[in-house]
Parts: C-alpha cells; sequence; structure tokens
C-alpha cells in the first residue's frame, strides 16, 4: 500500500427532476439520500515509497528518459523530421487518450478532420483532444489552475454541444453512474462544485512541487484530479495531458511525447480500479498503473518512431530520380503529421504557391508516394498509405492487447 489522505464523504439530499424518459417508480427512488465525495489536502503530502515501488518508479522514470533520447537521436536535433514526428506522436496519444473514453477514429479519419474534411464528429472530437495536449505543453512552464483551464478551453471549445462549458468549472454537481437523473446508487459522486476552485488549487501547489519523483507524482496528481472530477465533461482527457505537462515541465519528456495513455488503454479496468483505489486511501495502485504504462509508452513508441521513420525512407527511395530542388522533398517530412493532406494545407503551412503545391503533389504521386482516393475533382485529397498503416496496426495493437 502507498498511503494518501483519503477522500471523506458529506451527506445531501437530492430531489430529482424529471427528464422524460424515466419512469415514475424510478423518478420516486432518485430523490432522497446520497454521500458526496470531499477532497482531502495534497499540498504537502510526503510519500513512504517501498522499495519495490520506489525502484519500479524509478526504472519506468529511466525508459521515459531513454525514449526521449531515443528520438532526438534517430531523428537528430535539426532533422526536418523531429518537428513532425513529435506531432504524430503526439497525435497518437491523443487518440489513444480519447479511446479510453470510448472515442475511437483511425488514422484517415483524424487527418481528415484536420484539413476539416471529415463528418465524423469523433473525428472532431479528437482533433479537440489534439489541441489541449499541444495547449499543456505549451503550458508546462506555468503549471497552475489558468493552465488546466487553458487545457479545457482548448478540448471543449471543438466539442460539438459543449463549447459553452469550455475552460469552466463545473458549477453542477457530477457523478461516475448509471442514472441520469439521480446520483443515488453511483459508484462515485464527485464534490460538491462549490469545493472544486480550492480543491484544484491545491492540487496545483501539488504540481508545482519539485521534491518528488516524478512518476509518483504525475500519478497521484491525475487520479487526485480525475476524482475531483472539476469539469462537467472532458476530465479524464485534460488529465492525461496535465499528466504530459508534468512530464515536460519536469524535463523527463522534452522533445516529443511519449504514449502513456495507449499503455493505460491496455488495461483500462485496471487503471479505473486504481483511481477507485486512490480516493479510499491507497495510490499504489495508480503508481503502478502509470509505471507499466510508461515503460510500454517507451517501448512502444521507439518501434513507433522506427516504423514512422522506415516509411520515410522508402519514400525517399521512391523520390531518388527527382532533382534535388523539387517542391516534393520539402513535403516530405511533413507526410509524418499530416500523412493525408491537400493543396490548401501546403499553402498555408509551407507558404507554397498553387502551382508549386500542385506540382508537389504531382511529383509525389508520380513517385508512388502518395495516393489520390477521392477520385474528386474538386476538395481532392492525397494521403500516404504507409504512414496511415502503420498508425492503423499501432492502434488496432492496443485493441488487441
Amino acid at each position: 500500500m502507498l498511503q494518501v489522505p483519503a477522500f471523506r464523504h458529506e451527506d445531501e439530499y437530492w430531489v430529482a427532476e424529471p427528464d422524460g424518459l424515466t419512469s415514475r417508480a424510478r423518478m420516486a427512488e432518485a430523490s432522497g439520500a446520497y454521500r458526496s465525495a470531499v477532497p482531502p489536502l495534497i499540498e504537502d503530502w510526503a510519500p513512504v515509497l517501498a522499495a519495490d515501488i520506489a525502484a519500479d518508479t524509478e526504472e519506468a522514470a529511466a525508459a521515459l528518459g531513454r525514449f526521449d533520447a531515443y528520438a532526438r537521436a534517430v531523428l537528430g536535433e535539426t532533422s526536418p523530421s523531429l518537428g513532425p514526428m513529435s506531432s504524430i506522436l503526439l497525435r497518437t496519444e491523443s487518440t489513444s487518450s480519447s479511446q479510453i473514453e470510448n472515442l475511437t477514429v483511425g488514422a484517415r479519419q483524424l487527418a481528415l478532420a484536420e484539413l476539416d474534411q471529415s463528418t465524423s464528429d469523433n473525428a472532431r472530437t479528437v482533433v479537440a483532444n489534439v489541441h489541449a495536449m499541444e495547449a499543456a505543453l505549451d503550458l508546462a512552464d506555468h503549471l497552475d489552475t489558468a493552465a488546466v483551464l487553458e487545457m479545457h478551453r482548448a478540448l471543449l471549445s471543438g466539442q460539438r454541444g459543449w463549447e459553452h462549458h469550455a475552460g469552466q468549472w463545473r458549477d453542477q454537481l457530477v457523478w461516475i453512474g448509471t442514472s441520469s437523473v439521480s446520483p443515488r446508487g453511483a459508484s462515485h459522486v464527485a464534490p460538491q462544485a462549490g469545493l472544486v476552485p480550492g480543491a484544484m488549487e491545491d492540487l496545483m501547489r501539488f504540481v508545482r512541487r519539485d521534491d518528488l519523483p516524478v512518476v509518483v507524482q504525475a500519478a497521484v496528481a491525475h487520479a487526485h484530479f480525475e476524482n475531483i472530477h472539476p469539469f462537467s465533461d472532458g476530465n479524464g482527457r485534460t488529465g492525461r495531458a496535465l499528466v504530459h505537462a508534468m512530464f515536460r515541465a519536469k524535463r523527463l519528456v522534452t522533445c516529443t511525447t511519449a504514449p502513456v495513455s495507449a499503455g493505460l488503454l491496455k488495461d483500462t479496468d485496471g487503471y479505473f480500479a486504481a483511481l477507485s483505489a486512490y480516493r479510499d486511501g491507497d495510490a499504489r495502485p495508480i503508481v503502478e498503473q502509470f509505471s507499466g504504462a510508461a515503460r510500454f509508452a517507451a517501448a512502444a513508441g521507439a518501434r513507433l518512431i522506427d516504423d514512422l521513420a522506415a516509411q520515410i525512407e522508402v519514400s525517399r527511395d521512391k523520390m531518388s530520380g527527382l532533382r534535388s530542388q523539387a517542391s516534393a522533398w520539402k513535403v516530405l517530412p511533413h507526410l509524418l503529421s499530416h500523412p493525408v493532406l491537400n493543396a490548401n494545407y501546403l499553402s498555408a503551412q509551407l507558404g507554397m504557391g498553387a502551382q508549386s503545391a500542385q506540382n508537389a503533389l504531382g511529383q509525389l504521386v508520380d513517385a508512388g508516394v502518395l495516393e489520390e482516393r477521392t477520385g474528386l475533382r474538386r476538395n481532392r485529397v492525397w494521403q500516404h498509405p504507409g504512414i496511415l498503416g502503420v498508425l492503423d496496426h499501432f492502434a488496432q495493437s492496443l485493441i488487441r492487447a
């Protein structure tokens, strides 16, 4: 056991309001006494780590550090592929984080959504999660409640129907259970809304400490965040974005994004059980979950870098007949972060003129690097099938696991 202050509970009374869908009998049962959580203060928590868990977390932190160094070594600090590779790893992590919340989207639909050409609501929601992750990393040097609100604003601003909740602490009760009209019988009733701002200030003071093992600190901060449940929606995705901000702030992972959520996705039952154990006063399960997820992220992330880099090398070989000044060479590294693109992307992001963009796409198609799959005369998009295949295979391997 790794003891942390347990969440207390306070007695409350709920008056259920009809929703037009629930029967009168169930509505009658929905009103009555219930208990909501009261978060403890953890700013000054001092962990007493058993030898095995101390060794486990040190190993996990070292694995993440090696992964970060490996990314730099393989790609090189000045490589034009480093930025795009970091972007696609961030998108992969965002996709896994969303999948924990049962938001599933394929690599092609996600890429289309980034071009604003997807009809998938899930894809647009996952793109919003990408923006939340980007905000988290941008704000890593300013980890306070304002930063968390900004992460959440980036997330929910792109989630249809929830825009007015973006970047706002919740002003109502939330719970984890099967009833939409009552917290009675829920597995977890989050703290009353009035407790959220103070609890989050305490949590962020804990986050800013620099005297704790980073993996332990990140796991505990995440579990505490999830049990406070400070937002009306998007708590899981924002809470996992916060973990990456902490890894960046503590200089554990500096040049890319380790797919930690992919590691958590391999055992979602264990992950959710660990969050429950945390609020009962035992942080060991969530620390073990994060240690395992970190080791998985380091190993799987390195393989993903290798597989994606190999696709770029294959493409480079196919383009060997092109003159060195050909505009297609400028596009090649960016296929990592945008394996589906169009002429507008090349103009907006790479500063190409309309004719140069069309020339580059034509050169990449002629070389066998890109395919045009729409068959349309307008709104055409081109894709790199090899990179999409690598990303989809990675996602499917997590589902099979």
